[in-house]
């Protein structure tokens, strides 16, 4: 009966033009001819994948050439550790616009370089509009969600102009129906022999786009928030990424996973500790300006982007009482603090002890395909993904935690929605708002008569 049924199998699938089962010689199991040619295609060109080369720029040759490869790569992960950290507090310095513009250039170029891997690993720059696609998608997504950003927080600009209102009006059916078009020319270039491959590809541009352009979206969605939203976490991340190196360098012994033979369990303690008091001192150092406590809120009146408000509970300096037990170490009784300072520990102790994680998710999947890095971008620390693995993991964590523990209701965004309404539609929210403040005899009937 077994014997009739595999028979049966085997017409079904020459008749569907599939291929016939082979012996495997090295396993002992069958495999059709597509799946041995897929399996066969993906082993070598893995082991085709090229090693990383020497970045190290031509001016520091003469410079470092006398030391150790270790002292060396210390010294120019070093440099260019400081030429990136003043770099971000000079775009911080010109304001959200560029911030944003760094963040869409930086997810742009992690894309880049993951789709790269997969073009490279698996020999699919011979499938008919497969690099075409992935971009043509990534525009699908960006469009999107920048879409969505556009009609959250310029709502009353749009209105001016009538071509932005059809796109905002019906934005959500214009982006599903440009996704349906790149959907349908993938199906379209399905090719005999690649199928399988195809659809490696096609999963593999989709998962890169829910790591890079998803987590990109929030880190913008988070700046909106107050631009200290955006500068605390990724700081604290720079930092507990160099002072974890810092500690495991010098002091490192005790290796701390497979996955990155290089982490010590002295660096990750280490750059806890660290982590956390940097981002305690780094909170109640922003916490003081106004520029980045406020939400950053776009004034149609100066076609620019604003920063004024009153800041909120967390922003201002409240009083603590000290534990009896210590105010002998301390010295008082009280202590005066930000309530920011209390947050920016949860931000902290994310960033060491679950952040990393991004960073070992990013070692194992170089491992998988054999590469060091996953570009030469920046010398000694690799790609942009390699310094953005943790960042985005952070990003995610950050834009939880707002909507759970700090964010309530935005006036001046629930004003924009309102005036986006038509005039009857206000009429009748004003007229409901009337009723409710009378009713908790917030206003006077008369004076609203006069």
């Amino acid at each position: 009966m077994t014997a009739y049924y595999r028979q049966t199998d085997m017409a079904e699938l020459r008749r569907r033009g599939g291929r016939e089962p082979e012996q495997d010689s090295s396993t002992g199991k069958e495999t059709t001819r597509e799946d041995k040619y897929v399996d066969d295609d993906i082993d070598s060109d893995i082991r085709d994948v090229p090693p990383s080369s020497d970045s190290t720029p031509e001016v520091l040759k003469p410079v470092l050439s006398g030391l150790s490869s270790r002292w060396k790569n210390w010294w120019i992960r070093g440099i260019f550790s400081l030429t990136m950290i003043s770099l971000f507090f000079f775009l911080i310095y010109m304001g959200p616009v560029m911030l944003i513009l760094l963040v869409s250039a930086i997810q742009v170029k992690c894309f880049q370089e993951i789709i790269s891997i997969g073009h490279r690993v698996y020999r699919s720059f011979e499938l008919p509009w497969f690099r075409t696609l992935s971009w043509y998608f990534l525009l699908c997504v960006n469009y999107f969600f920048y879409g969505e950003t556009l009609a959250d927080y310029f709502a009353t600009s749009v209105q001016r102009e009538e071509i932005l209102q059809f796109l905002i009006r019906y934005h959500r059916f214009i982006s599903f129906a440009f996704y349906l078009i790149g959907f349908c020319i993938f199906v379209l270039s399905l090719v005999k022999k690649h199928y399988r491959l195809q659809f490696y590809m096609f999963g593999w541009t989709h998962v890169t786009l829910l790591i890079t352009v998803t987590q990109s979206h929030l880190v913008i969605q988070n700046l909106f928030e107050g631009m200290i939203w955006f500068i605390v976490p990724i700081s604290i991340v720079i930092c507990n990424d160099i002072m974890a190196y810092l500690f495991g360098f010098f002091f490192g012994r005790t290796p701390l996973i497979k996955l990155s033979p290089k982490k010590t369990w002295e660096g990750f303690i280490g750059g806890f500790f660290m982590t956390v008091i940097f981002g305690f001192l780094f909170a109640y150092i922003f916490a003081q300006f106004q520029y980045f406590v406020c939400p950053v809120e776009y004034s149609s009146e100066t076609n620019s982007f604003s920063t004024k408000c009153k800041p909120s509970e967390i922003f201002r300096l409240h009083y603590y009482s000290v534990p009896a037990y210590l105010q002998p170490l301390l010295g008082r009784g009280t202590v005066s603090m930000y309530p920011f300072q209390i947050h920016s520990i949860a931000l902290s102790t994310f960033a060491s002890l679950i952040g990393p994680f991004g960073g070992f998710f990013a070692s194992g999947f170089k491992r998988a395909f054999k590469i060091k890095d996953f570009a030469d971008t920046i010398p000694g620390h690799g790609g942009i993904m390699d310094r953005s693995d943790c960042q985005y993991l952070m990003a995610t964590f950050v834009h939880v935690y707002i909507a759970s523990f700090i964010r309530g209701p935005n006036p001046s965004k629930v004003l924009q929605q309102l005036l986006v309404l038509h005039p009857e539609q206000q009429l009748n929210i004003y007229k409901a708002l009337k009723a409710h403040l009378l009713e908790k005899k917030m206003i006077d009937e008369a004076l609203l008569n006069q």
